[in-house]
C-alpha cells in the first residue's frame, strides 16, 4: 500500500510520544530502575527488531501487508471469495487477528521454548511505554510468519491489515503505560479495551498472574476464555514487575538479548 510504512511509523511516534507525557505528568507507579538505561535497551530492541524485519523481506517475497495485496491479486482467500460490504470484512478481519495475537501470546507461555524468547519482555523490571517494544528479534520474526500464514488463508485485505497493525501497536502501547487513569474510566474502559492497569497483572512475578490477561488490544478473549484477572494479589502499588531477575541485569541490552539461549 503507498504510504503505509510512514503512515505507521507517524502514529506510532505521535502516539508514543503522547503515553509518554501521560505517564510523566500522572504515573502509576513509582520506577525501580533509572528510565535511561531502560529506555536505552527497549529503544534498542525496537531499532534491532525493525532492522529484522527489513531483512526477512529480503529473505521472504513479501511481508503481512505485501502479502494481503498478493492474496487480492490472486484472489485467494476467504474474504476475497465474498462480496461482503469493506467496512464489515475489515472489522472482522480485525477481530480475528486480534484473536489469533491473544492465541499467539498464551502460546508462547505455555511452550517452553518460546516462553524463553518472550520472557525477554517479561524481564522488564518495570512497567512503561518502551516495555510495549521490548521484544526479541526472534520473536518478532516468528510473529511476522504467523501474520503471512493468516493473512493468505483468511484473504485480509490490505487495509484491514494496516488498520491491525496500527491498532495493535497503539493498543500495546497504551497498556503498558505506567499511567495513573481514574478508576471509573479504567473500569468502563476495560470492558471493550485492555487498559494499563488491566495488563500491568499480567507482568507481575507471579506465575498465576502473568499467566493471565493476555490481550493486547481487546479484553473480551480474556474474560470469555476464562484468564482474565481484574486486580494484581498485592495490588498494583505492592506488586512486584518482571521475573526472577530483580536486578540491573534486565536494564542491559546484550543480556537481554542473550536470555533465551541462557541455561537457567
Amino acid at each position: 500500500m503507498e504510504n503505509e510504512a510512514l503512515i505507521r511509523l507517524s502514529v506510532f511516534l505521535g502516539l508514543f510520544a503522547v503515553f509518554a507525557a501521560a505517564e510523566a505528568l500522572a504515573p502509576r507507579r513509582a520506577r525501580s530502575q533509572p528510565r535511561s538505561t531502560r529506555w536505552f535497551t527497549n529503544w534498542g530492541f525496537s531499532i534491532l527488531n525493525t532492522v529484522t524485519l527489513r531483512l526477512m523481506a529480503f529473505g521472504l517475497p513479501l511481508l503481512a501487508v505485501g502479502a494481503a495485496v498478493d492474496a487480492e491479486a490472486r484472489g485467494w482467500g476467504f474474504f476475497n471469495h465474498r462480496d461482503w460490504p469493506v467496512w464489515l470484512e475489515v472489522v472482522l478481519a480485525v477481530l480475528l487477528l486480534d484473536f489469533a495475537i491473544w492465541a499467539q501470546h498464551l502460546v508462547t507461555h505455555k511452550v517452553p521454548v518460546l516462553w524463553r524468547l518472550h520472557r525477554v519482555h517479561h524481564a522488564d523490571r518495570d512497567f512503561d511505554v518502551t516495555t510495549a517494544i521490548r521484544f526479541h528479534p526472534v520473536e518478532i520474526a516468528l510473529s511476522m510468519l504467523l501474520k503471512i500464514g493468516l493473512v493468505y488463508p483468511l484473504g485480509v485485505a490490505p487495509v484491514a491489515v494496516v488498520i491491525f497493525e496500527v491498532l495493535l501497536n497503539g493498543t500495546a502501547m497504551f497498556n503498558h503505560t505506567n499511567w495513573k487513569l481514574p478508576l471509573r474510566l479504567d473500569r468502563a474502559l476495560r470492558m471493550v479495551l485492555v487498559t494499563p492497569d488491566m495488563h500491568r497483572v499480567h507482568h507481575s512475578v507471579h506465575r498465576e498472574e502473568h499467566d493471565s490477561n493476555y490481550g493486547f488490544s481487546l479484553s473480551v478473549w480474556d474474560r470469555v476464555l476464562g484468564t482474565y484477572r481484574a486486580q494484581p494479589a498485592e495490588g498494583h502499588d505492592g506488586m512486584t514487575i518482571g521475573l526472577e531477575w530483580q536486578d540491573d541485569r534486565p536494564s542491559r541490552l546484550g543480556w537481554a538479548l542473550k536470555l533465551p539461549f541462557q541455561r537457567q
